[in-house]
C-alpha cells in the first residue's frame, strides 16, 4: 500500500489512505482472526444433535424439562404430579419459561445452524452448488422444526426469521395456514431432490441418524409430510388430500429400522450429548418426578382392570413397577392429574406415601446415553390406516385394519434400542389385536387416535397435536383451583414475554388473543 500516514491526534488513530488498489480496500475488511468459512458438516452434526428437543450450546434438558414434560406430558394426560409450578401441564398453571423454552431455543440453535447451511449452501455462499445431499436433509429438519414451532403457538415469525444477519432484526409473523403451504412445498421440493448420484461430501459421516442413507432420508421426507398433510386435514382437506398422495407413492416409512433415533452418550460431559428426557427426571438433575397418569395406566390395563390376561404388553415396558419392586401388571397404579398432596390423602382416605403408591417410568428407558426418539413408524401406519378410513388422498395399498394391525404392532415392538429386554413377541401382539379388534371394540378412528396416543410417549409434543387434532382419547380435563384454562386442556403455548415486548410485529400478526385456550389455525 502506498503513501500510508498515520497520525495519531487526542488518543484516536486516523488513517489516510492514497493509491490503494480494489484488493488492498477488501483486504482491509478481512478480520484475520476470524473464519471465513465454516465446516458445514459439523454445523449439520450439531443440528441433528439439536432436534432432540436440545440446544447445542448449553442444556440439553431444557425444553424437555419444562416444556416436552412440564406441560404436555401431563396435559395429555401421560404423566401426573402432585406437585406444582414444574408441571404445569398437569394443573393448567402457567410457567412463564415452559412457555419461552421452544420458542428460545428453536430459532436459536436448530434454525439458526439449519440457516447456515442454507445461506452458505445457495446462491453466494462459499459453498453454492455443493453439499447438495446435506442441503436437502438440512431442509426436512428445517420442516420438523418450524411444525412443530408453529403447533405451539400457531402464527409465528417464518419468512423473515433468521435473518438477522441480512438487517431482519424484527421478523415479521406468518399465519399458520401460510407456513403449512410452505412447509408441504419444501418437503416435496427437498426430498425429491435427495439423489445418490450427488456427491457425498462428507455428508455420510457427518450424519449420525441414518449415516447418509439417502433411502432412508426420503422415507423420512415423505412420512414428515404425511404427518403434515393429516395434520391439516380438518381445515384444508383438498390440500391434505394432494400431499397424502404424494407421501404414499414416495414411500414412507417400511419397518422400525427406518425410525428416526438421535444418538446420544454420557460424554464428555454432563451438560452436552446426553439425553434431555432423562435428564429431566434424574432426580439430582432437572427433578421431574416420574409417576404415570392413571389415564395411561388404565388404557393399558384393558377393559377388564386388574386382570392380566388382556393387558396391553407395552404396560410392563413403560411402567418399571410401584417403588422398584411391585412389578405384577395387575398391581400397576396410576396417579390421578390434577390432584395435589392433600388431594391425593383426601381421596385415598389416609396419608399417601406416591413412591410406595403409584407406578414410575421404566428406569431401562431414562439412561442418559438412552437415544432420542424423532419420529417412528407405527406412527406412519397409522396415519396411513387414518388417512384410509377417511378417504384423504388416494395410492395406498392396503386396508385401514391393515395398516392399523400393522402400526400397533410397530409400535409395541420399537422400544428395544433403549433396552434389549423390551421386547414385544408377534404372539403377544396378536393377542391383543384378537382381544381388541379393529372398529369393533370401539370406533375404528377412536382406536386410531387411543394408539396414536400411547405411540407417542416421550413424544409428547406431537401427542398434544395428536389429541388436540382428532379428539382422541377422550381425556377428562381437570379443575385444579386457581388454574389459567377454566378447567380446560391447553390447547397452546403462550409466546414469550421477551416476544410480546421486543417485536413490534407481534401486535399485528401473533395468534391472538395470547391465551392457552386459543386454537391455532388447523385446531378445528
Amino acid at each position: 500500500m502506498k503513501n500510508l500516514k498515520k497520525y495519531i491526534k487526542y488518543g484516536l488513530a486516523v488513517v489516510l489512505v492514497t493509491g490503494c488498489d480494489t484488493k488492498q480496500l477488501h483486504d482491509l475488511n478481512i478480520n484475520p482472526q476470524a473464519l471465513n468459512e465454516v465446516d458445514l458438516n459439523f454445523i449439520f452434526t450439531s443440528t441433528e444433535l439439536a432436534i432432540a428437543s436440545n440446544g447445542t450450546t448449553g442444556d440439553n434438558r431444557y425444553i424437555d424439562w419444562r416444556t416436552n414434560i412440564g406441560m404436555f406430558a401431563y396435559a395429555i394426560q401421560q404423566l401426573a404430579n402432585s406437585g406444582g409450578g414444574i408441571a404445569p401441564g398437569d394443573k393448567y398453571q402457567s410457567n412463564a419459561e415452559t412457555n419461552a423454552a421452544p420458542f428460545e431455543f428453536t430459532y436459536n440453535d436448530q434454525l439458526k445452524n439449519v440457516a447456515e447451511i442454507l445461506k452458505q449452501s445457495g446462491p453466494g455462499g462459499f459453498a453454492e452448488g455443493k453439499y447438495k445431499n446435506m442441503r436437502e436433509a438440512a431442509r426436512i429438519i428445517r420442516v420438523f422444526s418450524f411444525a412443530r414451532l408453529t403447533d405451539m403457538y400457531g402464527n409465528i415469525p417464518y419468512s423473515e426469521a433468521n435473518k438477522g444477519i441480512e438487517g431482519i432484526f424484527f421478523p415479521k409473523y406468518d399465519t399458520q395456514d401460510v407456513i403449512y403451504a410452505d412447509l408441504l412445498k419444501e418437503l416435496d421440493e427437498a426430498t425429491a431432490a435427495l439423489s445418490t448420484s450427488n456427491p457425498d461430501e462428507g455428508f455420510k459421516s457427518a450424519d449420525f441418524i441414518y449415516n447418509g442413507d439417502i433411502t432412508k432420508w426420503k422415507k423420512w421426507g415423505y412420512s414428515l409430510m404425511l404427518r403434515l398433510a393429516l395434520r391439516i386435514s380438518n381445515v384444508d382437506a383438498a390440500k391434505a388430500a394432494t400431499y397424502v398422495t404424494k407421501a404414499a407413492a414416495g414411500g414412507v416409512f417400511k419397518s422400525n429400522a427406518d425410525n428416526v433415533w438421535v444418538k446420544m452418550s454420557d460424554g464428555p460431559n454432563e451438560w452436552t450429548n446426553q439425553n434431555g428426557i432423562s435428564r429431566a427426571f434424574d432426580p439430582g438433575d432437572g427433578g421431574q418426578p416420574t409417576y404415570l397418569s392413571a389415564t395411561l395406566i388404565n388404557f393399558l390395563k384393558g377393559t377388564n382392570q386388574g386382570v392380566a390376561t388382556d393387558d396391553d404388553p407395552r404396560l410392563m415396558i413403560i411402567s418399571g413397577g410401584i417403588n422398584g419392586t411391585i412389578v405384577d401388571p395387575v398391581k400397576q397404579k396410576g396417579m390421578p392429574n390434577g390432584y395435589d398432596q392433600a388431594m391425593l390423602d383426601k381421596l385415598e382416605g389416609k396419608q399417601v406415601d406416591v413412591a410406595k403408591t403409584y407406578s414410575r417410568i421404566n428406569s431401562k428407558m431414562l439412561q442418559d446415553s438412552d437415544p432420542y426418539m424423532i419420529m417412528n413408524y407405527g406412527e406412519v401406519e397409522l396415519l396411513l390406516a387414518e388417512a384410509i378410513e377417511r378417504k384423504i388422498g388416494s395410492g395406498i395399498a392396503g386396508t385401514a385394519k391393515s395398516h392399523y394391525e400393522a402400526g400397533v404392532k410397530a409400535s409395541m415392538q420399537m422400544y428395544t434400542p433403549f433396552d434389549a429386554t423390551l421386547t414385544v413377541a408377534d404372539a403377544a401382539v396378536t393377542k391383543y389385536l384378537t382381544t381388541y379388534p379393529y372398529g369393533v371394540t370401539k370406533p375404528a378412528l377412536e382406536m386410531i387416535g387411543e394408539q396414536m396416543w400411547v405411540n407417542k410417549f416421550f413424544n409428547w409434543w406431537e401427542a398434544w397435536s395428536d389429541w388436540r387434532r382428532t379428539g382422541y382419547p377422550k381425556l377428562t380435563p381437570t379443575n385444579y383451583p386457581g388454574n389459567v384454562t377454566g378447567g380446560t386442556i391447553p390447547v397452546r403455548l403462550r409466546y414469550p414475554t421477551n416476544e410480546v415486548a421486543g417485536n413490534p410485529n407481534y401486535q399485528t400478526g401473533a395468534t391472538l388473543p395470547d391465551d392457552f385456550t386459543t386454537k391455532v389455525w388447523w385446531d378445528k
